[in-house]
């Protein structure tokens, strides 16, 4: 059953109180507080309903009442209030992330930086999702007789590197070949697709002696095999444990074990990449229904906006939604940053599920849409010198 507009009113004063100071909330405090225009009483009863529908919770016998997980959720879905950045902060935080910024991972590091000391809570970021990208460039240059540098370039814009052992006869002419050989034959090919046999042939017309291409071969194909892992990029776990639900020393141990555990937040943000690419395939919404709703429709979320930010899809899950033993107290906000057309990798803020949430989606939706612009920038310089150099 929907709330009615006193309700809603009371729930969400209730959610931003507690929000900002962590405490049980009791009637006789919000309508001094918050001067409403009804009595203690009537605030009491209204309160006592919507523990009963779910909405509240109450710690402690004598003590006020506090958000439940179905309250928070009420609250970012129907009765919160985004705010736009103020623009001496979205400039600041433009500055931070497009200055001397030429590889995805120092994006993604400094974008989970940035996350973190603006918001105040945990922040996660993962490199795109690179089984739909492809490959760009391959360049094998000669450190030293023996021994060379593989450089492996992908169409979302990362760069991974690894220095190898080589057979000491090849030259830096050889590896130029070898790399001119590799580009023409197999750049633009999905790294999925790429096996040995196709590095293998696209080596075939090169006048190097077999035994000399066997090695170089083997390392140049695990190269563009392993430029698709991911590394994940966390900052701001001393920021979790400054905030009173994690004073508890066994609450906090076992959040700290539980985002340790390898692949937990890999699996988390999965579950959005599962999501999107499921609405993908939804049916078109009726005709005259603004995109902001068909988003809302398909994603069950909330569009933000901000200080030259368009609106951005984001997904948030509170509490019990993770469901993951060790973040219950916790909430979760994560979007996708992307090239254009293509789903690429994942930024997030984990905090209390007493988290500020509209300023933590204020920053996440414009550093998303910073990204986008500076990595879709990026792809384009990546094929412009590539098309230069061919």
């Amino acid at each position: 059953m929907a709330l009615d507009h006193r309700k809603k009113d009371i729930l969400k004063v209730i959610v931003d109180d507690y929000i900002e100071t962590a405490e049980p909330v009791g009637s006789k405090y919000l309508v001094s507080k918050y001067h409403l225009p009804v009595s203690s009483a009537t605030v009491r009863n209204t309160m006592s309903e919507l523990e009963q529908q779910g909405y509240l919770e109450q710690p402690h016998t004598s003590s006020g009442r506090v958000p439940s997980d179905k309250g928070y959720r009420e609250y970012v879905e129907n009765l919160m209030q985004v705010e736009w950045l103020p623009p001496a902060e979205a400039k600041g935080i433009r500055m931070a992330l497009t200055e001397q910024v030429n590889e995805i991972s120092t994006l993604l590091r400094r974008a989970s930086g940035v996350l973190s000391e603006t918001t105040g809570y945990l922040s996660v970021a993962l490199p795109p999702q690179a089984q739909g990208s492809q490959l760009l460039q391959v360049k094998l240059l000669m450190i030293e007789p023996g021994r060379a540098l593989i450089v492996v370039v992908l169409s979302a814009g990362q760069v991974k590197d690894r220095i190898v052992r080589i057979p000491d006869l090849l030259s830096a002419e050889d590896l130029l070949k070898i790399s001119q050989a590799i580009e023409a034959n197999l750049a633009g090919m999905k790294l999925k697709d790429i096996t040995f046999v196709a590095v293998q042939s696209a080596l075939q017309g090169t006048s190097l002696p077999e035994p000399l291409l066997n090695q170089i071969m083997y390392e140049a194909y695990t190269a563009i095999k392993q430029s698709d892992n991911l590394d994940s990029y966390l900052n701001g776990m001393p920021n979790l444990f400054a905030h009173p639900e994690f004073q508890d020393i066994s609450r906090a141990r076992n959040v700290v074990d539980k985002l340790s555990q390898e692949g937990l937040l890999f699996g988390l943000l999965d579950q959005q990449w599962e999501t999107e690419q499921a609405a993908r395939q939804l049916p078109q919404s009726p005709a005259g229904d603004p995109p902001e709703n068909q988003t809302r429709r398909r994603f069950g979320q909330t569009e933000a906006g901000g200080t030259d930010c368009k609106p951005c899809r984001y997904m948030i899950r509170i509490g019990q939604e993770l469901q993951s033993e060790g973040l219950e107290d916790c909430s979760f906000v994560t979007t996708t940053y992307t090239l254009p057309g293509k789903l690429m990798g994942f930024i997030g803020v984990l905090g209390p599920m007493r988290m500020n949430y509209s300023r933590v989606i204020s920053h996440i939706s414009f550093v998303r849409q910073t990204m986008d612009d500076l990595i879709a920038r990026s792809a384009r310089l990546n094929r412009d010198s590539h098309n230069r150099e061919q």
